[in-house]
């Protein structure tokens, strides 16, 4: 790899911002492919906020109407239903959306719900189903007033690969961030900076990553 490489790659893999490998990610599979996006348990910030108005129609879900309210307000999507995550499926009949995501979502269910839960978001989806959770268990109490915050499962690769999912390591090296993907080394914007370094790496072997990309393809199923 010459300079000119090198520059590249760590422009591209390296010198990015917090997170900005996951969004850039998202994006990739979301825009110009789908043209509807169902976003469960949306809370007041999905990740979807800077690229939403690129999608023809996004539906926001959440069971804390709190949370609907603040992502109403930000103009996130364009239309928007306050249910308990595992009654989705009763909303929409199957295969309603291209797309179906619930990011930061499934570790707040134990495992067994959280298998029923993703099957129904699989249901939904006519080209692709995008989890994103914690690799493995991470402890996490309730914040924002929110019980549903609690952490009730940890998820491996193996759970997604087995259903087929493609996954992608996020957020750098497990080692390096803790509860709230906050770094575990401080001061945090040196932390932060380590774990940025390791995105390469966490992207490529996701099972020594913080956090899991899960991303099923439907129509190859």
């Amino acid at each position: 790899m010459g300079p000119r490489g090198i520059l590249h790659f760590l422009r591209q893999e390296v010198l990015v911002g917090e997170h900005e490998v996951f969004h850039r990610t998202l994006r990739h599979e979301l825009v110009g492919t789908c043209d509807s996006v169902l976003d469960v348990g949306c809370g007041f910030r999905s990740p979807l906020a800077s690229f939403s108005h690129l999608i023809p129609r996004t539906v926001g879900v959440d069971g804390y109407a709190h949370a609907i309210e603040r992502s109403r307000a930000a103009g996130i999507h364009r239309e928007y239903h306050c249910v308990d995550l595992l009654q989705v499926g009763t909303l929409f009949p199957p295969k309603s959306f291209d797309a179906v995501i619930a990011l930061d979502v499934i570790e707040h269910f134990d495992k067994p719900t959280g298998y029923r839960f993703m099957q129904m978001l699989e249901s939904l989806a006519r080209k692709r189903v995008i989890l994103f959770t914690p690799n493995g268990y991470l402890p996490q109490d309730e914040w924002d007033g929110n019980v549903r915050q609690l952490h009730l499962s940890g998820w491996e690769v193996y759970d997604f690969e087995l259903r087929g999912y493609r996954v992608f390591g996020m957020s750098g090296w497990k080692p390096l961030r803790g509860q709230y993907a906050l770094p575990s080394i401080r001061p945090y914007r040196l932390g932060g900076f380590l774990s940025r370094l390791t995105e390469p790496f966490a992207v490529r072997f996701p099972r020594h990553a913080f956090q899991l990309l899960a991303i099923r393809d439907m129509e190859r199923s």
